[in-house]
């Protein structure tokens, strides 16, 4: 029996991982329709002035001049985070970031895949049928982030089982600490009305997620497990005195590298692949999502980089009316940031000597 976090998992599905696992409800069928079918929202701009009200003096400088510069004109926001220590590098538009979250798309399947592998329900090597005569194992439906695919883990696994592991990973809570403007987001009491535990487990119905809660967990599936509470220091003070401050070690060190192959395949050929830097020999990896939500589309990457010694983890969101507002276009926010940040020789820096510096330049 496995353990996750604090609490120990009992229960393990009696019925074998060779047993056929039912298909979706009829209800989650449309949700390859619904996110490739054309829309026109009124109200949110795909461009904006997205650094508009920020306030970055003691960002890692680096970090926020590649954040800025690699979403340029798009509606959205950046949050970097050091997946080492749980320390906000930098957050780019701090007024969505530090909202009421939106919803999730497919950056939710990573949760749903670790779920599905603590539980048995799946193996790496497990082959799902996903159409009339295609199967597709874990690492290619993260890769093409196949719908079908997690809707059938969520069924078989149930809103009980995907509601704890969801939990677990800081969704429906507060991912920072000592953070006033910080809002939790939300997670539902019961699966969503539309599409049911089937949609949930593959764009994430019903639930709300915020940028430093999806930061938060890219940057446990980095470090190895360990959930951070994140810190923004943003006094010379609070520069000089950080800590590190574990919310809870998930124990996942298993099952994570099933997950990261899937996320890395996702950067070399699936959803991802705009984040790849041909030039760099720090490979990222990262889950897309594209979906809509009641007034706008929304476009998600989730990504860390590198691969053997992860340095930086980012979760870039995208908002707006056109289809230029989807996960590839995310990713490909994300891999301008880690270009600059190659040129920058950021990978060899120390971020504590850059942002002391930046504090001495800015007078404070």
């Amino acid at each position: 029996m496995k353990q996750f976090g604090r609490v120990i998992l009992a229960g393990v599905l009696a019925t074998s991982v060779a047993a056929p696992i039912p298909a979706a409800p009829a209800g989650a069928k449309s949700s390859a329709i619904h996110r490739t079918k054309a829309l026109h929202f009124r109200g949110v701009p795909t461009f904006a002035n997205s650094t508009l009200a920020d306030i970055g003096t003691f960002d890692d400088p680096l970090v926020r001049e590649a954040a800025v510069e690699g979403l340029g004109r798009y509606n959205g926001a950046v949050v970097a985070v050091d997946p080492n220590t749980g320390r906000i590098l930098t957050i780019v538009n701090q007024k969505i970031a530090f909202g009421d979250g939106y919803i999730p798309c497919s950056t939710i399947k990573p949760t749903i895949a670790l779920a599905a592998l603590e539980e048995n329900v799946i193996t790496r090597d497990t082959m799902l049928k996903v159409s009339r005569r295609k199967y597709m194992n874990l690492t290619e439906a993260m890769a093409h982030s196949n719908n079908v695919f997690f809707e059938q883990l969520g069924v078989r696994m149930g809103f009980d089982t995907v509601s704890k592991y969801a939990r677990l990973l800081g969704l429906g809570e507060l991912a920072g600490y000592n953070l006033p403007e910080e809002h939790p987001g939300s997670f539902p009491m019961a699966p969503p009305v539309h599409g049911g535990i089937a949609r949930m487990s593959s764009f994430g119905e019903g639930i709300q997620i915020t940028p430093l809660q999806l930061v938060s967990l890219a940057a446990a599936f980095a470090n190895g497990g360990t959930l951070y509470y994140l810190q923004y220091p943003r006094t010379p003070d609070e520069v000089q005195s950080f800590a590190p401050r574990v919310k809870r070690d998930l124990n996942i060190a298993t099952e994570l590298p099933e997950i990261r192959e899937g996320m890395l395949a996702a950067v070399l050929y699936g959803t991802g692949k705009r984040s790849f830097d041909s030039g760099g020999d720090e490979m990222p990896l990262g889950k897309t999502g594209t979906c809509n939500d009641p007034t706008s589309r929304v476009g998600w990457f989730v990504t860390y980089a590198d691969e053997a010694h992860p340095k930086i983890a980012l979760a870039v969101l995208l908002r707006g009316s056109s289809r230029q507002v989807q996960g590839p276009t995310a990713a490909q926010v994300a891999g301008r940031i880690y270009r600059r940040l190659r040129q920058q020789n950021y990978f060899a820096a120390s971020t504590t000597v850059r942002t002391l510096a930046a504090g001495v330049q800015t007078g404070n």
